[in-house]
């Protein structure tokens, strides 16, 4: 039986034996490779030279040695690449293999690990819906069947008129505005007493996130407010269809209201009640009593989605716009549609916002326009145009002077009243999104919510701080009180409070 070279395959002129691992091998080629690596090329243990044990075997005649100027010579120096090539190529295929099955290793580890990734996120998305479920219970009073009130009936039907605004209405809107100017010079430009300063608003850190107040399985939180007679009191409208009532004192949903039958993304708390309002692109507006969770009115005077919501200093009317190229003024009390006019444009307004003294109010629409209209009247008293594509966002500040606008330009325009003309433009980076602004209480700071949420001091316009927090889009941005904390809403399923350590 021939024996052979376990790493050349050719027969050995010079057998040895590895005490290792058996294995036959030339001992120049086996000696040259244990100088080199210090193992077995077969078993991987360690080898010695002197541990090789030779094998017997009829000798060879061999040549005399031939001169370095032989063929020979040259013959003998093939043979060394040889043997060279021999060692690298086998050392190669162990490389190979061992690669190979690492590898398969590191795949097989990468697909468990994705598998127990998933399972988990799924228990954590369980776990989170579950807490949100239960843990609030105590306060949650449960649905009862929905009741509309007088008048909202009729609007259930479809084709509502407006009954119209009758001298006791502009009345009693013009009394408000009186007495909210004389009560606004009163205070004059004194600061609040209790207002933070800028530098605590730049201290600000993130309190707080709660990303159980809506369902997981339709993520997004689309609209905030806070209640303004109980800062502790949040009011949240989510894709899942959902508005709920959260109180951040004791971290427990005070409620959920359910009853829409498309998402919820307009929401605005009573400031003198325990009533919330909600807006939805179901054509519908539902006026909630919060201790109930029921649905007390249903407007319906749009015939189309409901994209603008405001509510009018008399607490009693609400303003809402829609895609149907309407703006419409109700009585939420007894669900009456007071009045209807159409936008002569003919594109869809995307937005709305009484005025703080509530004779005027403006409106944004689909072709970039924003709209001043005088509500006693019913008419369109001023146009500010200067926005690139749809109007997302308006807000008048408090002293009535300013108004805020944005558009999917990725900048915000600052408009004085009193001149009718643009006075500020701060342009933001490419492709930032703006989805919601919102001066607080004092007027001294407006906040900006979309790609992240941001902070800026009025009159200088200065910005004071960046909110990076969300992991998806903000949609919306409130004030608390003297801008003692600042909530956010977002894409990402999360309510976030900000505010000193």
């Amino acid at each position: 039986m021939a024996l052979y070279c376990a790493i050349s395959n050719e027969v050995p002129e010079v057998p040895v034996v590895s005490p290792s691992s058996g294995a036959v091998f030339e001992k120049r080629i086996i000696e040259k490779y244990i100088i080199e690596n210090g193992v077995d090329p077969i078993s991987g243990k360690e080898l010695r030279v002197e541990d090789l044990i030779e094998i017997k075997t009829p000798p060879i005649v061999k040549p005399k040695p031939p001169s370095a100027t032989s063929i020979p010579a040259t013959l003998k120096s093939m043979q060394d690449e040889w043997d060279a090539l021999m060692l690298h190529t086998f050392t190669q295929r162990q490389q190979l293999q061992t690669a190979r099955q690492e590898l398969s290793h590191a795949l097989y580890q990468h697909d468990a690990a994705c598998r127990v990734i998933a399972r988990l996120t799924k228990e954590v998305t369980a776990a989170r819906e579950a807490l949100a479920t239960l843990k609030p219970q105590v306060a949650v009073v449960a649905p009862q069947p929905t009741q509309v009130a007088e008048g909202g009936a009729a609007a259930a039907a479809g084709g509502q008129p407006a009954v119209g605004m009758s001298g006791e209405v502009v009345a009693r809107l013009q009394e408000r505005a009186t007495a909210l100017t004389q009560e606004r010079k009163r205070r004059g430009r004194t600061v609040p007493e209790g207002l933070l300063p800028p530098d605590q608003i730049r201290a600000f850190i993130t309190l707080a996130s709660h990303p159980g107040l809506h369902s997981a399985s339709v993520p997004g939180i689309l609209a905030l407010d806070i209640n303004p007679s109980d800062q502790s009191r949040l009011l949240t409208g989510g894709n899942d269809r959902n508005a709920t009532v959260f109180n951040k004192d004791t971290e427990q949903v005070v409620a959920i209201l359910k009853g829409h039958t498309k998402k919820v993304t307009r929401v605005i708390y009573h400031p003198d009640e325990d009533t919330v309002i909600t807006a939805s692109p179901d054509h519908t507006i539902r006026v909630w009593n919060v201790p109930t969770s029921q649905t007390s009115v249903i407007l319906r005077s749009h015939d189309g989605p409901v994209t603008g919501l405001s509510l009018h200093p008399t607490g009693d009317y609400v303003l809402s716009t829609s895609t149907d190229q309407h703006w419409a003024f109700s009585d939420i009390r007894t669900g009456t549609l007071l009045t209807k006019v159409s936008d002569s444009s003919g594109v869809s307004l995307t937005t709305a916002q009484f005025h703080p003294d509530g004779l005027i109010f403006g409106t944004g629409t689909e072709n970039s326009q924003v709209k001043i209209w005088d509500l006693k009247e019913q008419s369109n008293v001023a146009n500010f145009p200067g926005h690139v594509g749809p109007v997302t966002s308006i807000s008048f500040s408090e002293n009535g002077y300013y108004l805020a606008t944005a558009a999917e330009d990725a900048c915000v325009k600052l408009w004085d009243l009193r001149k009718l003309k643009n006075f500020k433009t701060i342009q933001l980076e490419e492709g930032y999104v703006i989805r919601e602004l919102c001066f607080d209480q004092s007027g001294t700071y407006l906040a900006i919510a979309g790609t992240d949420v941001r902070v800026y001091l009025c009159r200088q316009w200065q910005e004071l701080k960046v909110f990076n927090d969300h992991t998806a889009s903000a949609t919306g941005v409130r004030f608390g009180k003297n801008a003692q904390y600042i909530a956010s809403t977002s894409m990402d399923r999360t309510l976030k409070l900000y505010g000193l350590e």
